[in-house]
Formats: structure tokens, sequence, C-alpha cells
């Protein structure tokens, strides 16, 4: 009779977290980053139909790295939960911290419960308003969700943009030209090849900008700034 097939649980969370690492890895960098007037998303991403940024509700954005289709099955849970949130209570009980702890919950039940982990890694930004602070929050695969502080890096060669981003970063937060620049020059030495305006996809939460603060910039926007 043949021994049953057995595989520790250590070993079988390690797969998995490889696994989903090897998948995010493949991908391209996402880059959030504070600037004075709000928040700054940018992409490495040539496809000009496919969004990795995107808008969640009046004042938060949402930014996924990894299998396209998984995040974006993700981007709408979240929308359908702000919009059901918004609409049962008030449009403020809407917040970054809500919807990242909710993922936070969803991947870490998925990647613990599935054979195959979801290969994701998402964040969850608001721009603050009337004086309070701006929020970001990077989920992983495995459910575990970080407060990032000025700006946070997901997918692709992460540590190595965010190494290159630690040695730039201004002591205070700059103009949105800067920013970009920023953004730019530490995506471009990691990538596969020359970052174009045509293959970055940005957009800004703005916290001048009445009611809905989320703005996406189109590649000759992106050049002008950049210019």
């Amino acid at each position: 009779m043949a021994m049953p097939y057995y595989v520790s649980p250590e070993q079988m969370m390690q797969d998995k977290a490889e696994y989903a690492r090897k998948g995010i890895a493949r991908g391209r960098s996402i880059i959030a980053m504070e600037y004075v007037n709000g928040i700054l998303l940018a992409a490495d991403n040539p496809s000009a139909s496919l969004h990795k940024i995107s808008e969640v509700y009046d004042n938060i954005a949402f930014a996924g790295a990894g299998k396209y289709s998984e995040f974006e099955n993700l981007r709408k849970a979240g929308i359908r939960h702000a919009d059901l949130k918004g609409f049962m209570y008030s449009r403020e009980d809407v917040t970054a911290r809500s919807l990242a702890n909710g993922y936070s919950q969803s991947l870490g039940t998925i990647f613990g419960q599935e054979l195959k982990p979801l290969e994701v890694e998402i964040l969850v930004v608001q721009v603050g308003n009337n004086g309070h602070a701006n929020e970001m929050y990077r989920i992983s695969f495995d459910g575990s969700i970080i407060d990032e502080r000025l700006y946070a890096v997901i997918g692709g060669k992460s540590e190595a943009v965010q190494a290159l981003l630690k040695d730039k970063l201004p002591a205070e937060p700059p103009d949105l030209k800067a920013a970009l620049s920023l953004c730019v020059s530490s995506l471009d030495p990691t990538g596969s090849q020359k970052l174009s305006p045509e293959s970055l996809e940005v957009a800004v939460l703005d916290r001048t900008r009445d009611s809905r603060k989320f703005r996406r910039f189109t590649p000759t926007e992106t050049k002008q700034l950049l210019s």
C-alpha cells in the first residue's frame, strides 16, 4: 500500500508564499508618494486600457500589482463595499483604513485556506482633508498590512525602487513635477526598458479639487510635467 503524501503546514505556507512572491515580482512596480497637494501614484504600465491605478471613492485610490484579473476583482469588490457603506451610513464613514482591513481579511483567508494564493500586492491610499494626514496602506498576498509614510512601493523590483527613493526623497513633500521626476528616476533603472510618458500611468489624489479628488493624467499631460 502506497504511503500518503505529506507536506508539513510550515512547508506548505512557505511554498505558497514563494509562489505568490514570484508572480508579483514578474510584474512592474508602482509608487505612491506624498506631494504638497496630496498623493501621487505612478506605475510602469505600457497598457493604455488595463489600469493599475483607479479611483475607489471620493478621496480614496487603489493600486494593484501582480496578476491583473485578481487585483481587478479586488478593486471591484472594494468599490461595491465603499458605495454600500457610504449609502447606508455616510460618506465620511468610508475610509482607507476600513477598506485596507477588509482587503487584509480577504487575502489572509484565501492565503490560509485555498491551495493557490492570490498573486497580488495592493495599495489603498486616502488624501487627508481639513488638516488630517494622508493615509497609505500596503496589503500583501498573505493579508499582512503595513501603514506606510511618505511613500510606498509595490510589485516588480520593489526593494530596489524603495532604496533609490529613500536616497532621493527630500525632507519636505515636493511639488507635483518634482515628485513625478523622483518616481520616474526610481522606476527607470529597475525596468527592462527606458520609461516613456506613453508607458507611464500617472494619477493623483489632489486635496485642492472639489468633491472627487482623483485625477488621471494623459500621456500628453505627463510629458508636460516631465519636460
